[in-house]
């Protein structure tokens, strides 16, 4: 029998992302972060619609299972479906057995007249959007009627300064934090400053890679994302900032998060140990506390052991016992949904957006 270890949790997710594997090329190599966004991210997210949401929620909760992940901090975008978006996501996790914590990240990239904002980004929008506007309004309907979630906002580059005040004003208001990426490429630099009057230590500021100065909230840290995109080391302890592991819709493997983690933040210091980001891992509780009391029982018996996990790759999830008793997972297998039904229909979901795209 394998260690027994609490469930896990990803501290920031996109779980939209999971239908993305697979689709066309863009017309051009993307370069630049930024190119990268309006290539890849901001033409899947203005094609989504409920059923293909519904279709990624479901694959990427029953993914993050299959590898004793239990609870998921989710930021989702979908402007042609922003009504009822946040509870699409909650109800196809809550099919799996997992916990999410939703938002919606507003932003005023899309004009009123559908356009897209700006052309190299350098100045941000003036004025909040219709879109900003009924995101916002999304976040609270879910809040107030006892979804799981903060307030979220896309990057301080592309919205205003209206949008982000009445963001951290509605939260203040819902007594939750925002969740918002910050400074994750060079073209949200200016981020800390725009950001250092209104963040409070209840915010997850997702990235900082290029944050020039604290801002009070939990860091959520995505190595993996960062070397993909090319946007740099985040350096993340340099920071006294609670720091939280998350994905940036990568999967929510956190085994395998952790180490990455731990080898970048090795090749930075090396002084460190695995210890450094385990507590990152644990840090997540906070967020999930019910999550500490979950059983997942592994492939290995030192999965409970920072150094072993380090240098174990290939550790699974064997068993999945929430903490209110409800099996979730038995041998692996996925014990609420059919794990065959739910990938085929996102495979038919997928094959639906790649065509739009």
């Amino acid at each position: 029998m394998g260690a027994v270890t609490p469930g896990l949790v990803c501290g920031h997710h996109h779980l939209y992302s999971a239908l993305a594997r697979g689709m066309p090329a863009p017309a051009k190599t993307p370069k630049t972060f930024l190119e990268i966004l309006e290539q890849v991210w901001w033409r899947i997210d203005v094609a989504l619609d409920l059923d293909m949401l519904r279709a990624a929620a479901r694959l990427g909760a029953l993914e993050a299972l299959e590898c004793g992940t239990t609870a998921i901090i989710d930021h989702h975008e979908s402007p042609h479906v922003i009504d009822g978006s946040l509870q699409v996501i909650a109800d196809a996790c809550a099919e799996v057995g997992v916990r999410v914590n939703t938002t919606y990240g507003v932003t005023d990239r899309w004009q009123d007249d559908g356009s897209v904002f700006g052309d190299d980004w350098s100045t941000p929008p003036l004025r909040m959007t219709d879109a900003a506007r009924r995101g916002l309004e999304e976040c609270e309907q879910f809040i107030a009627g006892g979804g799981s979630g903060f307030v979220g906002v896309h990057a301080p580059f592309t919205c205003s300064d209206e949008t982000l005040e009445a963001a951290a004003g509605l939260a203040k208001d819902l007594g939750v934090g925002v969740h918002v990426h910050v400074a994750e490429g060079s073209v949200d630099a200016p981020a800390g400053r725009r950001l250092e009057n209104l963040a409070a230590d209840d915010w997850l500021l997702v990235h900082c890679v290029h944050l020039d100065r604290p801002l009070p909230g939990t860091i959520a840290h995505n190595p993996r994302s960062n070397m993909n995109n090319a946007v740099g080391y985040a350096q993340p302890t340099r920071f006294s900032n609670p720091i939280v592991l998350g994905t940036d819709g990568i999967g929510a493997d956190m085994l395998e998060e952790f180490r990455l983690a731990y080898v970048r933040l090795r090749e930075f210091d090396v002084t460190s140990t695995p210890s450094t980001v385990w507590q990152w891992l644990e840090n997540s509780y906070a967020f999930f506390p019910d999550a500490a009391g979950d059983r997942v029982t592994w492939t290995y018996d030192t999965a409970d052991d920072p150094w072993s996990v380090a240098f174990t790759p290939g550790m699974r999830a064997l068993d999945v016992v929430r903490n209110d008793g409800i099996v979730l997972l038995r041998d692996g297998v996925a014990q609420l949904v059919d794990a065959g039904e739910v990938r085929a229909h996102a495979h038919e979901q997928a094959a639906r957006l790649f065509a739009l795209l």
